[in-house]
């Protein structure tokens, strides 16, 4: 089975249960905590990444580590998705989730990536700007890469804007060979 599918699969089971017990909310800051924790707790993705470590010792570990953290539904989630052999996708289930939840607020997601921080100021603006153009709430994630130069990318859904100077750059160049193939025909 595509892994898409399983993690997209186990992610609508929980948001469907979550929205029948009207824990859509408690669900959805539990999963932050579960994505946020395979991502940056390198010993807790070793763990269930592991193909040694038995299935029973997943399951024993994965309820030490989030009891008293997670909702009891969450806890009995992660659970059965050890138990049936799926913990590999937890990263998948909690991203799948957490989208689900961003649909069903019509809340839209965006990646601003720069060379630099933006400031608060910035950020806020963007926001608002992003706010009146897609007439919905905006989630907006700050990623930073030195190699853009400067200016920005920003991607929102299936959009993206390229503002970046590494982009302008390419986009002169190609510009320059096109004519210059040009000229020579």
């Amino acid at each position: 089975m595509n892994e898409s599918k399983i993690s997209v699969r186990y992610a609508k089971a929980l948001f469907q249960l979550g929205k029948e017990q009207q824990k859509l909310e408690t669900l959805k800051v539990d999963m932050a905590l579960v994505l946020e924790c395979c991502q940056t707790v390198s010993d807790f993705w070793l763990m269930v990444e592991s193909p040694v470590v038995k299935t029973s010792q997943k399951k024993d570990l994965t309820n030490q580590i989030f009891k008293g953290k997670v909702d009891d539904l969450t806890l009995k989630f992660l659970g059965l998705v050890v138990e049936n052999k799926r913990e590999i996708y937890l990263k998948d289930i909690s991203r799948n989730f957490l989208d689900l939840c961003r649909k069903d607020l019509g809340i839209k997601s965006a990646v601003l990536t720069s060379a630099v921080p933006v400031g608060e100021e910035g950020k806020q603006k963007m926001i608002q700007v992003l706010k009146e153009s897609f007439q919905a709430d905006i989630e907006l994630e700050e990623r930073i890469d030195k190699e853009l130069i400067g200016g920005f990318i920003l991607r929102v859904d299936d959009k993206q804007l390229d503002a970046s100077v590494a982009y302008q750059l390419n986009r002169i160049k190609r510009e320059l060979l096109s004519a210059n193939q040009m000229g020579k025909n």
